[in-house]
């Protein structure tokens, strides 16, 4: 039903603990289906994915074949998927029926890229997912952007990406964002996933391998570090330049002048093959994920390998937390808090639930133990542990309700708690 916790099956045929076995290759394109649900290999052993085994089923899969979009389960816990295709798949446009002289168009689309048809499929699967059937989401982000050609904007491009950014922004449910081994996320595909589109739902993560940056390295060097640059950076490093300008300045005759500018000119096309590539490797070193991650763009970096129980243990914690944050709203109707105070409220009761109350005043110690996913899981959960905070605030809602109608007519809310206490 809506709004009631999601149905969590029990799965003792896949620890959630195990570590994800199938790894995509670097520049090798592969099956994302089986990134993301295992796959038997040829020696007849399974290679386990991220997802728990079995468990992953894709919708709509004849339908813009550059996006994946299904439902899965992770240590039992329901969820939506999206995952990029890495490999050239076909687009059939089949013929139209009502007109004889039309044929069916077969065209090529590219691994890792958004067109209309995948844009949109993408947008009605996060509406899908998030207003029918109220799923936390997954979204494994291995895009370069979107496909920008002229049939591509005539096909609405734009209106379909724009979607996308819609939907995430009206999510209502836990969204983790995650680069896959040797992934890459750039240019639009940035901007319609960046987690400040709706920062209380969204969360950025990367493996160590992945890349995300607006830009490629090369385009950063093309902008950023031109060849005007790469020239007079070799004029500063490069000791042979460095004597060729001073023997220029000391160049007695015409002819020597001549020579020697030959000569730095000729130095300056030998390097810049070789500067620009180091440019474009300096470039490349800022998308990385300690790169990232030190500019706050992403929440932390997780190995894939064990990315499978942490993502568990995160998506438990945001569900039960969402759950209590649920609870102290109802608790409080009438008077809301913001998110920010919920979220003091809720930290400040686990901390003096916890032993380390006694060191509750320190700012670290008490980040800690809210950032903690397994401690904080265990207290949200345990109804038990919110029953006295959430009785107390109703009380203060009922003691705020009684004090406004007693402002509002103090002659009336007199008679009225006259009868209510049978006088």
């Amino acid at each position: 039903a809506r709004g009631e916790p999601l149905p969590v099956l029990a799965t003792p045929w896949d620890a959630v603990a195990r570590p994800v076995a199938w790894s995509p290759q670097e520049n090798t394109p592969y099956d994302p289906r089986e990134m993301l649900g295992g796959a038997l290999l040829p020696s007849g052993e399974w290679c386990g994915g991220f997802f728990d085994r079995g468990s992953f089923f894709e919708t709509l899969a004849g339908w813009a074949k550059t996006v994946v979009c299904g439902r899965a389960r992770l240590g039992g816990i329901p969820v939506g998927v999206i995952c990029a295709e890495t490999r050239i798949v076909e687009r059939v446009t089949p013929a139209d029926p009502a007109n004889l002289a039309s044929h069916e168009s077969v065209s090529q689309q590219a691994g890792g890229v958004w067109y209309p048809d995948s844009a949109f499929k993408t947008a009605q699967a996060i509406e899908d997912f998030n207003k029918g059937e109220q799923l936390p989401l997954f979204i494994f982000a291995n895009w370069r952007g979107f496909s920008g050609g002229m049939r591509d904007m005539f096909d609405e491009i734009l209106k379909f990406g724009s979607y996308i950014v819609d939907h995430l922004c009206h999510y209502a449910q836990p969204v983790f964002v995650y680069i896959p081994p040797f992934g890459d996320l750039r240019g639009g595909a940035w901007a319609v996933l960046d987690p400040t589109i709706n920062p209380d739902m969204m969360e950025m993560y990367s493996t160590e391998t992945g890349r995300g940056g607006v830009l490629e390295p090369s385009g950063t060097v093309e902008i950023k570090y031109r060849e005007r640059e790469l020239l007079l950076t070799m004029h500063r490093l490069d000791p042979k330049l460095q004597a060729l300008a001073l023997a220029l300045k000391a160049a007695a005759t015409p002819a020597d002048t001549e020579r020697i500018g030959r000569e730095i000119a000729q130095r300056e096309v030998d390097l810049l093959p070789l500067y620009r590539q180091v440019a474009v490797e300096f470039a490349a070193r800022h998308d990385t994920p300690g790169r990232m991650k030190a500019k706050g763009v992403i929440s932390d970096i997780i190995p894939w390998a064990h990315s499978r129980a942490f993502f568990h243990a995160r998506l438990r914690r945001r569900l039960a937390e969402e759950r209590a944050r649920a609870a102290v709203a109802q608790a409080t109707e009438g008077s809301p808090l913001s998110r920010d105070q919920v979220t003091r409220l809720l930290r400040s009761w686990l901390l003096a639930s916890t032993s380390t109350a006694a060191g509750a005043a320190d700012e670290a110690e008490a980040a800690r133990v809210w950032a903690d996913n397994d401690t904080a899981w265990k207290w949200l959960s345990n109804p038990d542990a919110l029953a006295p905070h959430l009785a107390e605030l109703r009380k203060a809602a009922a003691a705020r309700r009684v004090t406004d109608a007693a402002k509002l007519d103090f002659t009336a809310w007199k008679q009225a708690l006259n009868d209510a206490l049978g006088g």
